[in-house]
């Protein structure tokens, strides 16, 4: 018994010296790879100042095309190195806000160069403006640095603070460094200017999302006003989603076939955000024309009006199919829903609508300036037009652009090309590809 007690005891040392030497390693590795990024950091920030500062003083389009693209490129990564730091991202959030701002603005600019433009006064004070916030990033993070190569603060403690507040989080760090990098930015809203970026980047506003904030059990009378109350054996509350895109009530309803359902209402205005029948669909008996038909008047029913298919997906008896908000034989490509039918019955199982409770307002499309056929003369001579048509067409910064939609053919390959109907510039190319399945874009 002695002779196995002392075995035991000298295996559990050995786990323990083993265990302790694979927590060291692993945070030793942790420690150089925030190092790493932050240090990469550092240098991206002094990248960014370095740019914007020469912005400033280009004098032609050709080299602020230049300058610019380098901008845009510098803070792409330094967003990426400040995102890979081991604090929560909501107390960084002006500074996240601020680089994402000037790579998008950069980028904005730097195509505005590309067509030879030159820069307006009101953009070259924004880009002062960017650089001297850039200075003052660039001046904390500098005393950071210093604060690191001292040893005055560990990674692992900010990453073991979990939700504390950030000001808490680095009081016994570096009282005059972390504070100081998002003070730099408590007052920086954003860019405010009529430019293609403008509110956008700042403002998380749904544009559809009407009505007055509800409670858990009006959102649950929505939900079973939506699915019918005749329909519905059993509806439980799954608790209410903050952080959503669009802050929602979830609930999990079981309906007269035993199927589940799933549905989200928003807390504001108690707007159907999602829905979705859980059920196996074994054949496929009505068409895709059927499908569509049955889709489009479940949505006339919710109240949903002025919808046109644009593209679809078939997978497993079920089909998929978007459709965009028309306004005056306009369509609108942000106010996008999705619908789920079921082949085998055309029942709707499924609808979201986040694209069009984000985005969806009465827009003024009297902005266009050229003709359709001035907006076709540069368009490649190999292009065999088929249609063409006005559409509102969203951008990654969340900005929309009324253009001309033509769709045509080379070599038997379908496109989508967009035509901005205000100054004729080419904004998008989409490929189409139609397969058994349905029709897509990239």
């Amino acid at each position: 018994m002695i002779g196995a007690i002392v075995i035991l005891i000298a295996v559990a040392i050995a786990m323990g010296v083993m265990l302790y030497r694979n927590q060291r390693q692993y945070k030793q590795a942790s420690e150089n790879n925030y190092n790493m990024a932050f240090f990469e950091l550092v240098d991206y920030v002094q990248n960014v100042e370095t740019y914007l500062a020469k912005s400033l003083i280009s004098s032609t389009p050709e080299h602020g095309a230049e300058t610019l693209t380098h901008l845009w490129r510098e803070a792409n990564l330094a967003q990426s190195y400040l995102s890979r730091l081991p604090i929560e991202s909501q107390e960084l959030e002006n500074t996240e806000k601020f680089l994402n701002q000037v790579s998008d603005y950069s980028y904005t600019l730097s195509r505005k160069n590309i067509y030879n433009e030159k820069l307006s006064q009101e953009e070259l004070a924004n880009l002062e403006q960017l650089h001297g916030y850039s200075v003052e990033l660039e001046n904390t993070l500098n005393q950071l640095s210093e604060d690191l190569n001292n040893g005055r603060f560990d990674w692992g403690e900010l990453s073991n603070k979990g939700k504390v507040a950030f000001a808490q989080q680095v009081d016994n760090v570096s009282k005059e460094s972390f504070s100081n990098l998002e003070e730099n930015f408590h007052e920086y809203s954003g860019l405010i200017y009529d430019g293609a970026f403008s509110e956008h980047l700042t403002s998380n506003e749904t544009k559809g999302l009407t009505g007055e904030d509800i409670e858990e059990e009006q959102a649950k009378q929505k939900a079973e006003e939506f699915i019918g109350k005749n329909n519905i054996k059993e509806i439980n509350n799954l608790g209410y989603s903050e952080n959503a895109t669009i802050p929602v009530y979830d609930f999990s309803i079981t309906n007269n076939n035993d199927n589940t359902i799933n549905i989200s209402i928003s807390k504001k205005g108690g707007h159907v955000v999602y829905m979705n029948t859980n059920r196996d669909v074994n054949s496929e008996v009505i068409s895709q024309e059927e499908a569509d038909k049955k889709s489009k008047e479940y949505l006339d029913s919710k109240g949903f009006n002025n919808m046109k298919e644009t593209y679809y997906l078939k997978q497993e008896g079920i089909v998929t199919i978007n459709y965009a908000y028309s306004q005056n034989n306009v369509i609108m490509y942000p106010d996008l829903i999705k619908v789920k039918v079921a082949l085998d019955n055309g029942e709707v199982l499924g609808v979201e609508t986040t694209g069009y409770l984000s985005n969806h307002t009465q827009r003024d499309i009297n902005k266009v300036k050229i003709t359709s056929q001035e907006a076709k003369k540069d368009l490649n001579k190999n292009l065999n037009i088929e249609s063409e048509s006005l559409a509102v067409i969203p951008t990654e910064w969340k900005t929309e652009i009324l253009c001309y939609e033509f769709k045509g053919k080379v070599d038997d390959r379908e496109f989508l090309v967009y035509i901005n109907a205000e100054n004729g510039r080419e904004e998008d190319i989409l490929i189409i590809t139609n397969t058994p399945n349905g029709t897509l874009t990239m």
